[in-house]
């Protein structure tokens, strides 16, 4: 029984395998002759082939001689085929699917020199979202093959010539979403020639030649080019921002991954690489971005690359050559597409030249460049400015080198975000012309990310002009720098959008020009402790004709020259928070002249007294210790009378000057002494004590000192121009004391003083004898040994005037009490009066004189003289003479 079994087992076994073998046999036998008609029948295709092989049990498939083709009115929803393969063979093929369900899944696909045309299915159907008829090879290889790809409307897709292609987990479908790629795969092995790939209606992607070996791709002569000119782009797509057109000689990678709209690349090598962009005027939409590609290269090179971008208008807005990037985890999508810069970063390397940038208002050029996240060297920049417009600051520059040193720079949603540690300016030669104050637009500084910082700002060997309106600064050798520098949302709020550390500036030659003087200096030393400036000058631009016909109202004219000047303390002055803390100041060797011209009008503008001047300075400001040691200080005054400027000179000045304040530093004293010697016209000592209180809201102040051995003739040069007297003799000691308010003056005066006599010029500049006597009738000529002290009653201010002017009219007081008694102003009215009586009998003289001249003159002429009388002639004659005489007395 059990043999029976055994036996019966192993024939069933044997017809099975018989049956099998027949059935497979049979089919091969039929499909050999039979698959074309069925699948002509049964699908959307045509099919000639000489030699057909089918394996049921592996599903494996090969055949010769393939020919394919679409039949007339096929369904558009299937996968159009149509070309020839010389041999094909399918591993493991899904039989089943592919008869009953048209799907082509198979483990292995080999297609020796396939000359094909694909056109693939529609979109994913929009009720559904099912996937129509797609193509899956887990293996796919070509030799030899030219494929073309189109898509279901008959536009060229992708195509290429003598493939050979090795490629693992392919699949092919044209998806619902816009701008895939045509195939997706895992690993690759690739050669082939003449590639295209057209991912949307705006660019196509080129390649002459492509190749790998040993896990590297080669792609000659990449370019993705632009398939609409820039009208019909800004026409058909107006909400787009960049047109691109890119094209390499050659680019080298590997690790290539394709997925949908997918390209990623490692250890990417582009050779000679060309970049163009053109920008629209398009605002771009956030909701659809102008490039649907996502190209993400994990290490990139471009060696010897040119970048070119264009404005809307064609014109030229930035461009380098020669320029070689290395660069770390680029990545560029529709996000990035949209912003400032395209694409995003970890890190690059780039170097290069004649970059070429164009902003709103500059051209700048730059010769040779390197940069990094952390270092950049900039060479030979030039900035030019492309516009003429006054409310815009303009740079006409020259830059030897930039360098930086940077922490963190980049962009941060649409905003630089920068934080850099040292910026370095070497040899800036050039213009800075500053926009005009009424006309310029408030800086917009929304494109930073704040703070904005900047650890150490440098400048080296420069010669800068700074043209702003009327006051054009020149500074030639100018080393500096700037320590923590910071821009925030409050700093951009102030005038000077930053606020510093600490600082130091150096400049020779400095310049700096005025509505009315020049000022100079051969040395300028500024930090934030020191100030030091040599052989200073204010030197007016006008001459004084010039400067009166110039000016509405009376003004000072000044000329100074100081050798040194110094300061010691801390200060501020470009934050919105500014003050004044110095130690000491000290002006040496000045040289002050001072002119004012009556000839102008008036100014009636009231006139604050030093208190309240030092008081209306809006910062805090405190000097501890002021000093202006061994110079000169003229005064200079002409009125409409005058011939020619009176002039005060105070020779050897020195004044010392204690607690100066503006009242508004906490816990600073607001007392104010100083303390003034020097040889008043240069020839006698003259010391004076003033204070005043900056705090004390009354003006209330003090002033005295004396004047010793003054020759009176000394003050001869200010007096006679426009008094026209002159006063001989000697002032032994002139000793005031007065104290003062907003009011007035008061206090007393002691002068002693000997041989003092006045004379009164004629127009001439002859002294007058006879109004001379009559002055000095009246005139105390010596003082006596010990003069009493003359009280100076209230002198009360015009507020119009200065405090100078309020001080001389005390002075003026004292004098005439001291002169003339203390019933000056009696005396000194009887003086007016004679002197008044005496011209006005000396011009009624001369008009009876001049009334003889005239009668005596008439009747010589009318006298006629004969022949006869010719000897009376010498009498005559001589009669002239003495009419003449008495004509000129």
């Amino acid at each position: 029984m059990k043999k029976n079994y055994i036996r019966y087992l192993s024939i069933f076994l044997a017809v099975t395998v018989l049956i099998f073998l027949a059935f497979n046999f049979g089919t091969n036998f039929w499909l050999q002759n039979n698959l074309a008609g069925y699948i002509k029948k049964n699908s959307n295709y045509k099919v000639a082939y000489n030699d057909l092989k089918v394996d049921l049990v592996t599903g494996d498939i090969s055949a010769s001689a393939i020919s394919i083709e679409n039949k007339k009115n096929s369904n558009p929803n299937v996968i159009g085929l149509q070309g020839h393969i010389d041999s094909l063979l399918i591993s493991r093929l899904g039989i089943y699917d592919a008869v009953f369900n048209k799907v082509i899944n198979s483990s292995q696909l080999v297609l020796v020199r396939p000359n094909l045309k694909i056109t693939l299915a529609k979109p994913v159907d929009e009720k559904t979202g099912k996937k129509r008829n797609p193509v899956v090879f887990e293996n796919l290889t070509i030799k030899g093959g030219n494929i073309s790809i189109f898509k279901h409307t008959q536009q060229k897709y992708f195509s290429v010539k003598n493939l050979d292609l090795n490629v693992e987990n392919i699949q092919m479908t044209e998806e619902s979403v816009e701008r895939k790629l045509p195939v997706v795969f895992d690993k690759y092995d690739i050669q082939g020639q003449n590639l295209f790939f057209r991912p949307d209606n705006v660019y196509a992607i080129t390649a002459k030649h492509i190749t790998t070996e040993a896990g590297k791709m080669s792609v000659k002569n990449f370019a993705l080019i632009p398939l609409l000119s820039f009208r019909n782009f800004t026409k058909y797509h107006p909400k787009d921002k960049n047109l691109y057109d890119f094209k390499t000689a050659e680019m080298n990678f590997s690790d290539i991954e394709v997925n949908e709209n997918k390209i990623s690349l490692t250890n990417a090598h582009f050779e000679n690489p060309e970049l163009n962009i053109r920008t629209t005027s398009a605002k771009p939409n956030k909701k659809k971005k102008d490039f649907d590609l996502v190209i993400n290269l994990e290490d990139v090179l471009f060696k010897n690359s040119k970048v070119s971008v264009l404005k809307p208008d064609g014109n030229q807005k930035f461009s380098a050559g020669n320029v070689t990037l290395n660069i770390n985890k680029f990545l560029m999508n529709r996000e990035t597409s949209a912003e400032s810069l395209p694409f995003e970063y970890a890190n690059f390397d780039i170097a290069g030249q004649h970059l070429n940038f164009v902003s709103d208002t500059e051209n700048i050029n730059i010769g040779n460049f390197s940069f990094n996240p952390k270092n950049a060297d900039l060479k030979n920049i030039a900035l030019k400015p492309v516009i003429s417009a006054e409310n815009k600051t303009k740079l006409a520059l020259n830059i030897k080198q930039i360098q930086l040193k940077i922490n963190e720079l980049k962009l941060v949603e649409n905003k630089l975000k920068v934080d850099v540690q040292k910026v370095l300016l070497n040899s800036v030669q050039g213009n800075i012309s500053a926009a005009k104050k009424n006309g310029a637009k408030k800086a917009n500084f929304s494109g930073l990310q704040f703070p904005l910082t900047v650890e150490n700002f440098e400048i080296r060997n420069s010669n800068i002009s700074i043209e702003n309106e009327k006051s054009p600064v020149v500074l030639k050798s100018l080393n500096g720098y700037v320590q923590n520098i910071q821009m925030d949302a409050e700093t951009v709020k102030n005038p000077f959008p930053f606020k510093t550390g600490k600082y130091a500036l150096t400049t020779r030659n400095f310049q700096y020009t005025t509505e009315f003087y020049n000022i100079t200096a051969s040395l300028l030393k500024l930090n934030k402790d020191v100030l030091q400036v040599s052989n200073f000058a204010a030197k007016p631009r006008l001459t004084r004709a010039q400067f009166i016909r110039r000016i509405p109202t009376e003004k000072d004219l000044y000329d100074v020259k100081v050798s040194q000047i110094s300061m010691n303390g801390d200060w501020d002055f470009l934050s919105e928070k500014k003050f004044l803390n110095a130690s000491q100041v000290t002006l040496n060797q000045m040289n002050a002249n001072i002119f004012r011209s009556k000839l102008p009008k008036d100014d009636l503008s009231e006139k604050p007294l030093y208190s309240k001047l030092l008081r209306s300075i809006k910062f805090p400001m405190y000097i501890q210790n002021l000093d202006v040691k061994n110079s000169v200080l003229e005064y200079e005054e002409d009125t409409k009378k005058s011939d020619g400027p009176g002039k005060l000179t105070f020779g050897n000045f020195n004044m010392n000057v204690k607690n100066l304040n503006s009242a508004k530093m906490k816990g600073k004293p607001t007392f104010v002494p100083i303390n003034i010697s020097c040889r008043f016209m240069n020839a006698s000592p003259m010391n004076v004590k003033w204070t005043f209180d900056t705090a004390n809201l009354n003006e209330a102040f003090s002033i005295s000192g004396n004047i010793a051995d003054l020759p009176a003739s000394r003050i001869n040069p200010f007096i006679e121009p426009y008094l026209k007297i002159q006063a001989t003799g000697l002032i032994s000691d002139l000793i005031f004391n007065f104290k003062g308010t907003q009011r007035g003056i008061y206090g007393s005066l002691k002068m002693l003083h000997q041989n003092l006599k006045i004379g009164v010029l004629k127009e001439s500049g002859e002294k007058d004898k006879l109004l001379s006597a009559v002055a000095n009738i009246f005139v105390k000529t010596n003082s006596g040994n010990y003069p009493e002290s003359v009280e100076v009653e209230e002198v009360l201010r015009d507020k119009t005037k200065s405090f100078f002017n309020l001080f001389w009219r005390g002075i003026e007081q004292g004098l005439k009490k001291t002169l003339l008694g203390k019933n000056a102003p009696k005396t000194e009215k009887s003086i007016k009066n004679t002197v008044d009586n005496t011209k006005t009998a000396l011009e009624q003289n001369k008009k009876d004189l001049q009334q003889t001249k005239s009668e005596v003159k008439e009747k010589v002429e009318n006298i006629t003289i004969k022949p006869e009388e010719k000897k009376a002639s010498k009498k005559r004659g001589f009669f002239e003479k003495i009419f003449k005489k008495k004509s000129g007395d």
